[in-house]
């Protein structure tokens, strides 16, 4: 049984079910998600190491770009797949919805990094504050791109 559904033409309806600790849920999520990039890294980094033996030392200059390519592959892989969830999400059972009831494709899930990424920048962990004051739990990058994440049943 869902827990959303879609009039014609509007956003998503969520039942108050549907959001139950999702805000914690989420920072778990988070915190699951870069410990398996983390461990994702390890032979991404192997084997940009050997490239760089290969390509006397310019393969090397990957290193600076490993981390942020390895977490866009993963969440436009994982979000941006048929669960519409990372690992971490699934583990918390969450996904992410469309709010207009939409797929999340692999390019809205990147996006969708990116200006997380953005906001922590500028705001630090205080981003999460906005879900505090925004209808359904959303954040700022939430709200720009049109999504909500909810609990999955």
């Amino acid at each position: 049984m869902s827990n959303h559904s879609q009039a014609s033409g509007q956003d998503v309806v969520l039942r108050d079910e549907a959001l139950d600790g999702v805000r914690t849920r989420r920072v778990l999520a988070f915190c699951v998600d870069y410990l398996l990039i983390g461990l994702l890294l390890v032979p991404v980094a192997i084997i940009v190491f050997f490239i760089g033996i290969v390509t006397l030392g310019l393969g090397w200059f990957l290193f600076g770009v490993l981390a942020p390519l390895t977490a866009l592959l993963y969440v436009g892989a994982t979000l941006g797949g048929s669960a519409q969830s990372t690992i971490g999400m699934r583990m918390m059972g969450l996904k992410m919805l469309r709010t207009d009831g939409g797929r999340v494709d692999w390019m809205l899930a990147i996006v969708h990094t990116v200006l997380f990424w953005a906001g922590n920048a500028v705001l630090t962990p205080l981003i999460l504050l906005a879900s505090l004051f925004l209808s359904n739990k959303r954040t700022l990058h939430d709200l720009l791109l049109g999504t909500v994440v909810v609990r999955e049943y």
